[in-house]
């Protein structure tokens, strides 16, 4: 298990056009399930060092780069079949049969597509804060949409830095990232931002491809199959939506009406976090449902109380 402080346990998978980075972050007992996660459209891997924490010998955490970030960035992205396509290849790789994927934004569509488009290779999908199509942003310019989604998230992706210490002040002046960074998870937080920088000082850059952020963004906003896929799951899945937003709103991305509204299937279960969008996978809370609600996909005891649906 990987612990703050400690080298990543990391394989590096070949995906055709290159070795997909493929971080260890919680092993597998001998015969226990194995979850896949998947980040979102501008962080990494180290996201989900918490939720893998909160697994630790229950569940195994295989948690991927995706293509065009940190370890995985020299990979581009022409849109989310690339990613699924990386999925499949690294369910090959380990020889995982019908693993459990869990995905946080952009990676639970990616999660739900790959689950949608290959039924017969995933057993059950958790989402966070993502999978579900977003309210419509009234505009289809990409930039423009993740600027107002991302804010500072988006910005840094053009920008240099003298050194770790001006990437961290960069972050804390984000409405809901610099306020986690003074929290319990602010450690975790932390290692996955500057997991994210690379380059000499004085031109430090984040890893993060502008390129394939736009591109994978496009698939979000309009892709058919992307936006139908959670419709079509063939097996259990759980949303897991964020009471606030990406730069901390008082209204997140989803609310109960928007996900009533949306007609899921009625085996979806719906839990609703006391959380924003970044804090649903490193405040405690928050943390400790999503990794319950792994356990219960993935068909293993669950610690402390169990879960219930809720806000549908």
């Amino acid at each position: 298990m990987l612990q703050q402080g400690r080298q990543l346990a990391t394989d590096h998978v070949e995906v055709g056009d290159g070795r997909l980075a493929v971080h260890r972050l919680a092993e597998a007992a001998s015969g226990s399930s194995t979850v896949v996660a998947l980040h979102t459209i501008s962080s990494n891997a180290l996201s989900w060092v918490p939720v893998a924490r909160a697994l630790t010998g229950r569940v195994g955490v295989l948690a991927p780069d995706l293509r065009g970030r940190a370890e995985s960035s020299t990979l581009r992205s022409t849109g989310l079949a690339d990613h699924v396509a990386d999925v499949v290849r690294v369910l090959d790789h380990y020889e995982l049969e019908r693993p459990v994927l869990a995905g946080h934004s952009m990676g639970a569509f990616v999660a739900a597509l790959t689950a949608a488009t290959h039924p017969d290779r995933v057993a059950g999908v958790v989402l966070v804060d993502g999978g579900l199509a977003f309210p419509s942003p009234g505009t289809f310019d990409v930039d423009e949409v993740l600027h107002s989604i991302i804010g500072p998230a988006m910005d840094r992706l053009s920008m240099t830095f003298d050194d770790e210490a001006a990437y961290l002040r960069h972050w804390r002046g984000h409405p809901a990232m610099g306020p986690l960074l003074g929290s319990p998870a602010g450690g975790d937080l932390t290692a996955y931002l500057l997991h994210d920088l690379a380059g000499a000082p004085g031109q430090m850059r984040s890893t993060s491809s502008l390129e394939c952020v736009r591109a994978d963004w496009a698939d979000l906003m309009s892709d058919p199959a992307t936006l139908s896929a959670v419709h079509t799951l063939q097996c259990p899945s759980h949303l897991f939506w964020a009471a606030r937003g990406p730069l901390g709103q008082p209204e997140g991305l989803y609310t109960a009406e928007r996900i009533a509204r949306a007609r899921l299937p009625r085996d979806v279960a719906v839990t609703g976090l006391d959380a924003d969008h970044y804090g649903s996978l490193l405040e405690a809370s928050s943390v400790r449902l999503v990794a319950e609600g792994v356990t219960r996909l993935a068909g293993v005891p669950a610690s402390g109380r169990d879960i219930h649906a809720s806000g549908r």
